[in-house]
């Protein structure tokens, strides 16, 4: 049985192993992760899952948190908010090139990690050795990107939904400005930049519709045989399925696809 937990600070989603745990949507658990036991939250019922389907062996929810774990959880969320307000004094003081994003300790209270931005390399090395002074603990100094930072601050889009990033992407997909052409968006960077000031994630959702309903479309520019006459294509509407062409007389023609005249195939050679 595999169960959808939320963990770590930033609605990272991953499905975990439930064992026979009773689990249900809402409970509060502790799983295994890579840096020892996170406190999560289950978004799921258990469900079975052939293990064909899983790629790799699943790491397992260890048990449901209980009363003095759900006070720990909350501790360190304090204790984060402590060191946060620390390390930006000392960021201020020591004039590190550097922007502070957020801090998260882990459930065991033995680490905390830092995370930052900065557009080179940074020293830190006194600013870990004040915050490992003041808290008497393990600190990881951690360099994320500006997408990062976005899916952790949060925020609304253009869209006036939740960043995607935020709310249920779970790893960042390529984009490319190839996409918002085949897509025929706007190009203007602040139309099609999200938050983080990267091309907006959503430009990758439907660009493989439009790969396919153009591959046998003729593009922008070319000239097509239609039952109005010969015309030059200059806008294409892939949604609507119908394209804006220039007749030989001048005038402007919004067409389907079905008037478009396809060319008759050549006669086969009798000699071949």
């Amino acid at each position: 049985m595999v169960v959808h937990v939320e963990i770590g600070k930033y609605g990272r989603v991953c499905l975990f192993d439930a064992g026979d745990l009773p689990l249900r949507h809402g409970d509060k658990v502790v799983v295994e992760w890579e840096a020892g036991e996170v406190f999560g939250t289950v978004l799921s019922d258990p469900q079975s899952q052939s293990t064909e389907l899983c790629q790799r062996p699943l790491k397992k929810v260890l048990r449901t948190a209980s009363e003095q774990e759900l006070g720990r959880h909350q501790n360190n969320r304090e204790l984060g908010k402590n060191i946060y307000d620390f390390c930006l004094l000392k960021i201020k003081e020591r004039s590190l090139p550097m922007c502070l994003v957020s801090v998260e300790c882990l459930f065991d209270t033995a680490k905390a990690i830092v995370y930052f931005t900065a557009d080179g390399r940074v020293d830190f090395r006194e600013l870990v050795k004040d915050l490992v002074q003041r808290f008497r603990m393990r600190i990881e100094m951690k360099q994320i990107g500006v997408r990062h930072q976005a899916k952790m601050v949060g925020g609304l889009g253009t869209c006036g939904r939740h960043l995607c990033c935020t709310s249920f992407l779970g790893n960042f997909a390529p984009v490319s400005i190839k996409m918002a052409k085949e897509q025929n968006l706007s190009l203007n960077p602040s139309k099609i930049s999200g938050m983080c000031g990267r091309l907006m994630c959503c430009l990758n959702y439907e660009f493989e519709y439009y790969e396919k309903a153009r591959k046998d479309l003729p593009k922008v520019g070319k000239r097509v045989n239609t039952i109005y006459g010969v015309g030059k294509v200059i806008r294409q509407n892939i949604l609507r399925k119908r394209m804006t062409i220039t007749l030989e007389s001048g005038e402007e023609k919004e067409i389907t696809y079905d008037e478009i005249v396809r060319d008759p195939a050549p006669p086969k050679d009798p000699s071949s």
